[in-house]
């Protein structure tokens, strides 16, 4: 099997999740504005492959209104696809992300417009990864019995009250606060958390997601989710639980209407 060529999605509504074989492995992935929502998806995804054993995939959650937003996002996942596309990628695919998020930054900056965008991106070569992020946009890892093996922090007061123990999951997901994010691609004083190395599993699960995913499911129920069986299915099933919630059919639970994108990786043959 050759890599695929390069997979974008910007200001896209589909309408079930799609899947695709890789040399490295297994990717799904679904992206559609928010229930009712008149105008444009601002999220944006790229699947990239720019060598058979190396799988970059990005993620990126536009902010400030349909316009910026949807542009903010789309310059991002091409910045990161023409950083990384003439690299050396035996010893250079680490500068190459680094650089794309540089890249991204100026680009959106540039815009003058008030646009701003998060941006999280994995690298996959062979069996090792390592995530990137800027924002509030999620990624995690997880084994088939569910053991966590990665999250990330999200960029964001409630995150950081959540991580210092001061707010509960619960809490924060109906926190008034939720939608502020701290640290974007678009500001002069971004910065990059840049995860370890990671040595995945035949059966682990990788996500990267914006937030309609995550503050409408609890990380456990992600998890639970994407832990096991058939890719497809739990894409299918994270959409569906998704929805549900924002459309508030379930009153014991929070629910917040946005755009939701997400992409599922997991190494090996597809199962």
């Amino acid at each position: 099997m050759q890599a695929i060529k390069p997979i974008f999605l910007n200001r896209e509504d589909l309408t079930a999740p799609s899947s695709t074989m890789t040399t490295c492995g297994q990717v799904s992935f679904y992206s559609h504005r928010a229930p009712d929502k008149d105008t444009d998806n601002e999220d944006s995804i790229a699947i990239l492959q720019p060598a058979p054993d190396i799988l970059v995939l990005v993620v990126a959650d536009g902010l400030g209104g349909e316009r910026a937003g949807s542009e903010a996002s789309r310059i991002a996942v091409e910045s990161m696809h023409e950083s990384i596309r003439n690299v050396d990628q035996a010893d250079g695919l680490r500068e190459g992300i680094l650089s794309g998020f540089e890249h991204a930054n100026n680009a959106v900056r540039a815009l003058g417009i008030g646009a701003a965008t998060t941006l999280a991106v994995v690298e996959i070569r062979g069996r090792q990864m390592r995530a990137y992020h800027v924002g509030d946009s999620a990624i995690l890892v997880c084994g088939q019995r569910g053991k966590d093996k990665f999250q990330s922090l999200a960029h964001s007061p409630t995150a950081y009250a959540v991580e210092a123990g001061l707010l509960d999951e619960s809490d924060a997901m109906q926190h008034e606060h939720r939608h502020l994010v701290s640290n974007v691609v678009g500001s002069e004083e971004m910065h990059i958390d840049m995860g370890p190395l990671l040595e995945l599993a035949d059966r682990d699960t990788v996500l990267l997601a914006s937030d309609g995913l995550t503050d409408n499911l609890y990380y456990e129920e992600i998890v639970e989710v994407v832990r096991h069986g058939k890719l497809e299915l739990a894409a299918s099933q994270l959409l569906a639980r998704s929805i549900k919630r924002m459309h508030g059919e379930e009153a014991s639970h929070p629910g917040k209407p946005d755009d939701l994108t997400f992409v599922l990786f997991r190494p090996g043959a597809a199962s």
